[in-house]
């Protein structure tokens, strides 16, 4: 690029931000900043890379769109784990080729520190060129007769007082099973695509089935009943049998989904994975003390905590009873074709590019059962790259560097 090599020679930087920041606005689409590489590869190897990154290459963001305009109220909003999170309404303003009425004002700090009062000028912008937020206020335009806007010390559905955790930041309502927007929350991540993927029964439809008191909780969707459904608003004949299709199929979705589902705080869908490697049934995982939850590598203390917060509420215990009877997994299946041994046993292996034979993640299943562990990102410590079909430069330039193997799609198979 020109205007890096003129930077290079002692190019007048800011006049550069400036001439890049205009020539962005004649774009025929969006974009949120530039990369600048160096554009000799035998530089670009003497340079090498960083644990995280190229040192040949730079990447600039452009300061994001900024406009000013007038905060009416702040709602707050209840989700499922009962963190309460405070969102400001705006007069409609147009920011980035959107209309914003609304923006995060993320925690009780965030406001203390913005020193916000209603009708108060403000400066929005864009997040990472998405999310908007409020970034200040203009304080010379502030009417003398505002109210201070402070953070809510009850949960707005519920009314719960709220309590703040030592060391988060984040406000909670502890009222986990008599608040609504909590228990939908709850049931709707229970049935997301990440957890169970229940066909045929999305958000709205679990909200509605929530409120008309057909379900309280995730065990309920096992005793759903063709006679109580089809009497609903909006549920035909081939709705109703394709959610207790869905309803059904999830019965064999593997411990892990089951865990994840369970909306443990912490558990995440790689946590719940390795929870269920270290501990194979759901009594193991729950009578493990806290020394031996913490010891599985990237567990850590605070998700080890949370587990056992969990575990040691009767009500969860009952509730997953209840998903046991109705005949969920919840313990892990071996698979036979796992090989005890193998040559990718215990080894960190990056898979990138396009495959003829299987797809990326059929292959990174296969290298699961072949006991490798897959890796997002290359390192020193990495043993293989399993390259394919357009792997992006840029990592086998780094492979090669690090002095990783890199194996195609035909190496990978013969080793087999």
């Amino acid at each position: 690029m020109e205007t890096a090599r003129g930077a290079g020679r002692g190019y007048d930087s800011t006049r550069w931000r400036i001439g890049a920041r205009e020539k962005r606005k004649e774009l025929d689409y969006e974009i949120d900043g530039i990369v600048i590489k160096l554009d000799r590869i035998d530089l670009q190897q003497k340079l090498g890379f960083t644990a995280k990154s190229p040192r040949w290459a730079i990447a600039y963001k452009f300061q994001a769109e900024e406009v000013m305009t007038e905060l009416n109220s702040v709602d707050f909003q209840v989700g499922r784990t009962g963190a309460v999170t405070p969102v400001a309404n705006l007069t409609p303003v147009l920011l980035g080729g959107t209309i914003v009425k609304r923006a995060s004002l993320h925690n009780a700090d965030q406001i203390e520190k913005l020193d916000l009062y209603y009708g108060d000028t403000v400066t929005v912008e864009k997040g990472g060129e998405i999310i908007p937020k409020i970034t200040g206020v203009k304080k010379e335009l502030r009417k003398g007769n505002s109210a201070k806007v402070s953070f809510t010390k009850a949960c707005p559905e519920c009314g719960s007082i709220l309590e703040r955790p030592e060391g988060e930041a984040a406000y909670y309502c502890l009222n986990h099973t008599g608040c609504a927007p909590q228990v939908i929350g709850r049931i709707q991540h229970f049935a997301s695509r990440k957890a169970m993927d229940i066909d045929g029964i999305g958000d709205e439809t679990i909200a509605q089935l929530f409120n008309e008191g057909v379900i309280a909780d995730i065990a309920d969707l096992y005793q759903l009943e063709y006679n109580r459904l089809i009497t609903l608003d909006r549920m035909a004949d081939t709705s109703v049998r394709n959610l207790l299709e869905g309803v059904e199929k999830s019965k064999s979705k593997p411990f892990e989904k089951v865990l994840f589902g369970l909306g443990i705080r912490m558990v995440g869908e790689t946590v719940a994975k390795k929870l269920v490697k270290s501990f194979p049934t759901i009594e193991k995982l729950f009578s493990a003390d806290l020394e031996a939850l913490s010891k599985i590598p990237d567990i850590g203390l605070k998700i080890a905590e949370s587990v056992i917060a969990f575990r040691t509420n009767e009500k969860n215990i009952a509730l997953v009873d209840r998903l046991r009877s109705a005949g969920l997994q919840l313990e892990k299946v071996i698979d036979t074709s796992i090989q005890t041994q193998s040559v990718f046993t215990d080894k960190k292996v990056v898979v990138s590019g396009v495959f003829s034979s299987f797809s990326r993640e059929e292959l990174k299943s296969k290298l699961e059962r072949l006991g490798a562990v897959n890796q997002s990102s290359i390192s020193s410590k990495t043993d293989y790259v399993i390259a394919g079909e357009n792997m992006g430069p840029s990592k086998l330039q780094k492979a090669a560097s690090l002095g990783v193997p890199i194996l195609s799609e035909s190496d990978f198979l013969e080793m087999l």
